[in-house]
């Protein structure tokens, strides 16, 4: 009796050779911008406590509401999956006291997160994030600096139809005040309001302006801006963003309904959105989270990070120039035992020394071996067999115009590195 085949979990992705080499030319292009803006590289584990994301991301939202991968394990502590990197940086920030001789420190990580929303086209429950942060820095060229790297890289990867939109949540000062008048808003619009709404209007009412159900949007269209309820300080930090990017020729747009649907978020929140796959959309998105890492058990520290959907953004720069693979520079079609055995130690030989190299390891004719090197796309076909091994000598053929050479067998290792290279 046949078994059935095992196929993906719904909402996870394999992630196929061919598409890898465009993810890899994404992960090059933002690591060495993070570098040389003296970012290193943070690595954290992929499941940690339930507490630390029910205390960071807040737990009337709906991620940790409804979308956390949550279970039990052996010891009956409650893990979760990470449905965001910010809050295990952080941990790792506070459980390391990395704070202790210089708060100041830039971060950045990719990797994959996990949330169990609804799989469609550019979203899945296993999703991939590249994530920067910076600790220890209040002032608002922070904030800037970020926007600055995100519209940099994906011009570096030419996703050039890009806008920053930015807006201030404010700051525990003036957003009660703010609060206020929203709730207003709220109690006359509650029957308009879904339900998960309705539960937030009395909780946390910001959490109604990030709805993105339609009849709920239509309602909040004429929700106040918090804008105009800044403190002295939290409109004066915004100014500074503002002004700053517009010296730096960053274009962008001050947003008014845009929030973040986190908890931990203060002052300059942005997003950055394209329209490279049509309709305008988000593919970046971050802001200040000033009381997390005090919030968590550290000490007052301000903070600020982004993160990006890989997935999202590896579709765009696919759709606007595919990431060509890279094919061997030689191909060795040997015929016969001794003639393989020979091939595969040059094989090896030559790849250590950085030729990319491929061969047939089984019995093929040399019509088929060179139909797989032209499948496979190689500069140059190494042609040996038993007559060559004989005659000390094998032939080198060009796959673009058709030319061969002959090469002694003795020292071709050596000859191999020289020509190719």
């Amino acid at each position: 009796m046949s078994q059935s085949n095992i196929q993906l979990i719904r909402g996870f992705k394999d992630i196929l050779p061919g598409e890898t080499e465009l993810w890899q030319h994404i992960e090059r292009t933002a690591i060495e911008l993070f570098e040389d803006f003296g970012y290193r590289e943070i690595r954290i584990p992929i499941m940690e406590k339930t507490d630390l994301f029910a205390r960071s991301i807040g737990e009337d939202t709906d991620i940790v509401e409804k979308e956390m991968y949550t279970f039990e394990d052996r010891g009956k502590d409650l893990l979760t999956l990470r449905p965001e990197a910010t809050a295990s940086i952080c941990r790792s920030y506070i459980q390391h006291k990395m704070y202790a001789q210089d708060p100041v420190r830039k971060f950045y990580t990719i990797g994959p997160m996990f949330r169990r929303e609804r799989p469609q086209k550019g979203r899945y429950r296993q999703f991939y994030q590249i994530d920067a942060e910076i600790f220890g820095v209040a002032a608002p060229y922070a904030d800037v600096e970020l926007i600055f790297l995100l519209r940099t890289l994906f011009d570096r990867l030419a996703v050039t139809d890009t806008t920053a939109h930015v807006n201030s949540l404010g700051c525990p000062v003036c957003r009660p005040r703010f609060k206020e008048a929203l709730s207003k808003l709220l109690d006359a619009a509650a029957p308009s309001l879904c339900s998960d709404c309705l539960r937030r209007k009395d909780r946390n009412p910001l959490r109604v302006l990030d709805c993105k159900v339609p009849g709920c949007r239509e309602a909040m269209q004429g929700a106040p801006s918090i804008i105009d309820y800044l403190c002295d300080d939290c409109r004066v930090h915004f100014s500074t963003v503002t002004d700053t990017l517009a010296r730096l020729g960053v274009p962008f747009e001050v947003d008014k309904q845009l929030v973040r649907g986190l908890d931990y978020y203060t002052r300059t929140a942005f997003e950055i959105q394209t329209g490279a796959l049509g309709a305008q959309s988000a593919v970046a998105g971050g802001g200040r989270y000033d009381g997390l890492v005090g919030s968590l058990g550290g000490p007052e520290i301000p903070a600020i990070g982004f993160a990006i959907g890989f997935d999202r953004l590896a579709e765009i720069v696919a759709a606007i120039s595919p990431v060509p693979v890279r094919p061997p520079q030689l191909f060795i079609a040997a015929l016969g035992e001794p003639a393989r055995a020979k091939a595969f130690q040059w094989s090896t030989v030559l790849g250590t020394a950085g030729v990319g190299v491929a061969m047939e390891y089984g019995e093929k004719s040399l019509k088929a071996q060179m139909k797989q090197a032209n499948r496979q796309g190689a500069k140059q076909v190494l042609i040996v067999g038993e007559s060559e091994l004989r005659e000390g000598k094998a032939v080198l053929r060009d796959m673009a115009d058709k030319s061969q050479v002959e090469i002694p067998i003795e020292g071709i290792v050596e000859k191999l590195i020289q020509t190719i290279h």
